[in-house]
């Protein structure tokens, strides 16, 4: 049975007026008062219908980009990448979007009120970035508000997500496996066999699946038997990244190489590391992924995996408006390439060249 305003008001404890007052926004209501509706409205999963159906079936020029934190330039050049698309008039689509990012910090509360504030605001299009929540729960109350999205007219795309399990949304998906497999490959054949891995927060997909291309190198290779040992999961942060090399240093104190779930981490790393008066890549290499723009300026550089960040933005821009066709029955899977600078070298080198900007092609991906 569908959910009335009525029902809204009750759960509120407001009058029906009120709730209506606050979904349209043309009279004041006091903020204590609209926070219980629109919490009402979330816990209930109201949405406008009746007499209004017409009005929100219709679409705005407003483009919703989600992030988890727009200051870390793996969402920022993404987001950017969306912007300078939708923000480009097209003969055939109309004028240009304007694109609204909503930074959801890590919130799977804050993600799905987000995108029940864009289908309020009759959004055209949404993006989501980076990686997906694991977890069914919140998997199928994501799947709900997008396919309502879908529903009053707005075009849905994941970039930098695997595809949404019982949905056809165009996914911009990145080979994060592939890219740390060979990333620790590198370090193998490079004669390390004392290798700490600094992961991402556990509910990811992100950090899941670069941590399964770590172990799958390991285990090719027969290393795996202390790979959980050598696992430091943490945020993906500076912080987490200083804190779980000094945690590694204490498990391992005979390690040659840290290998940090993004380029921020590897970068707190490599601070720990100089604090202790471990010498990079002398006594210990380190390596990130992402490739973010600091990466090459880090001193030694960071060798890391270079995702196409701008491009996979860029074409989830040109997808939600329409100028592009997602190809059927398969994501866009956007391989990674190996960056091997001066951050790396076999165990005990020193005075090892930096190799800034060496690029060693694709990595996995279509």
């Amino acid at each position: 049975m569908a959910v009335t305003l009525a029902d809204v008001a009750v759960r509120a404890g407001v009058s029906a007026a009120t709730v209506s007052r606050v979904l349209n926004g043309n009279y004041p209501v006091a903020g204590a008062t609209r926070n219980r509706v629109l919490r009402a409205v979330e816990e209930l999963e109201y949405v406008v219908n009746g007499p209004a159906s017409a009005l929100a079936a219709a679409t705005s020029d407003l483009v919703g980009v989600l992030v988890n934190d727009i200051a870390d330039p793996f969402f920022g050049i993404m987001a950017g990448a969306v912007q300078s698309e939708i923000g480009e008039p097209a003969a055939d689509r109309g004028g240009p979007k304007l694109a609204v990012v909503c930074n959801t910090g890590g919130s799977p509360e804050r993600e799905l009120h987000f995108l029940t504030l864009l289908q309020r605001q009759r959004a055209a299009a949404v993006v989501l970035t980076g990686g997906a929540l694991e977890g069914g729960d919140h998997r199928a109350a994501l799947t709900t508000r997008l396919n309502r999205l879908e529903a009053a007219g707005a075009q849905v795309v994941l970039c930098g997500r695997p595809p949404l399990e019982g949905t056809d949304f165009p996914a911009i998906t990145f080979d994060n496996r592939a890219g740390a497999r060979l990333l620790t490959e590198h370090l193998l054949t490079l004669g390390h066999r004392r290798l700490g891995y600094l992961a991402g927060p556990a509910a990811r997909t992100t950090t899941r699946h670069r941590l399964e291309g770590h172990r799958a190198a390991l285990a090719a290779a027969g290393l795996d038997q202390d790979a959980e040992r050598l696992t430091v999961r943490g945020s993906y942060d500076r912080a987490a990244g200083y804190e779980g090399a000094l945690e590694l240093l204490r498990r391992e104190p005979e390690l040659t190489a840290i290998v940090a779930a993004n380029d921020t981490v590897a970068l707190g790393a490599c601070a720990a590391l100089r604090d202790k008066g471990v010498r990079i890549p002398d006594d210990v290499s380190v390596a990130g992924f992402d490739d973010l723009p600091f990466a090459v300026d880090a001193t030694p550089g960071l060798t890391t995996v270079r995702l196409p960040l701008h491009e996979a933005g860029a074409r989830a821009g040109r997808l939600a408006l329409g100028r592009e066709e997602a190809p059927p029955g398969a994501p866009i899977t956007c391989p990674g390439e190996l960056m091997l600078r001066g951050s790396t070298a076999a165990p005990g080198r020193r005075g090892a060249p930096d190799r800034r900007g060496l690029n060693h092609g694709p990595v996995g991906g279509v």
